[in-house]
């Protein structure tokens, strides 16, 4: 598993973490557990299998339900 930080755009309500929150759940290879969206830095964290899923996989996830994805970054 590798560690995966992802830079939004500004969120704007709460309603919007729980929309990312459940699109990147959704995906096959992401961790659910480790899912972490957090409002006031606009930050999505979470591990991910990189044999199943890749980071352009969840960005294009996040940018589907129309939010920004400015910086990504997997350690």
């Amino acid at each position: 598993m590798q560690k995966a930080t992802i830079q939004l755009g500004p969120l704007t309500c709460p309603s919007c973490v729980k929309k990312i929150e459940g699109a990147v759940k959704a995906l096959d290879g992401v961790d659910k557990e480790s899912v972490n969206v957090m409002f006031n830095s606009s930050k999505v964290k979470f591990d991910m299998d990189s044999e199943k899923i890749q980071l352009i996989d969840v960005e294009r996830a996040i940018s589907s339900l129309g939010y920004e994805v400015k910086k990504s970054q997997v350690k």
